[in-house]
């Protein structure tokens, strides 16, 4: 079964950047990977996918132009590049998979990790 393990969390000033990664059990050929994150007292979001091959990538609009997305699948792990981070980024940030191409339905999803802390705070 495909596990999913995220790092690279940790307290940043706000403007500061992170680099987050999604290390996989095996490979990731067949899957894409969707970054989500959730704030305190707030919803599930997608922030970014990208497809098994890479060649399709999702951002959410509020993230769009700072957060760049890039999967490596010969070493079976997809990064998020977080630059001009801001309060609002805080959450913790999780990675999934579905299969093949990125999908808007959440429930679609599976073999999440455990999640990543994102603090961003002057």
């Amino acid at each position: 079964q495909l596990h999913l393990v995220e790092s690279g969390g940790g307290v940043v000033q706000p403007g500061g950047s992170l680099k987050l990664s999604c290390t996989a059990s095996e490979p990731l050929n067949s899957y894409a990977i969707a970054w989500f994150r959730q704030a305190p007292g707030k919803e599930y979001e997608v922030i970014s996918c990208v497809s098994n091959i890479g060649e399709a990538t999702y951002y959410l609009d509020t993230v769009k132009d700072r957060f760049t997305i890039t999967r490596d699948n010969a070493k079976d792990s997809v990064s998020l590049q977080m630059n001009s981070l801001k309060p609002e980024d805080n959450a913790v940030y999780y990675c999934a998979a579905t299969l093949y191409l990125c999908r808007p339905e959440m429930h679609k999803y599976y073999n999440w990790g455990q999640g990543t802390q994102v603090t961003v705070s002057a």
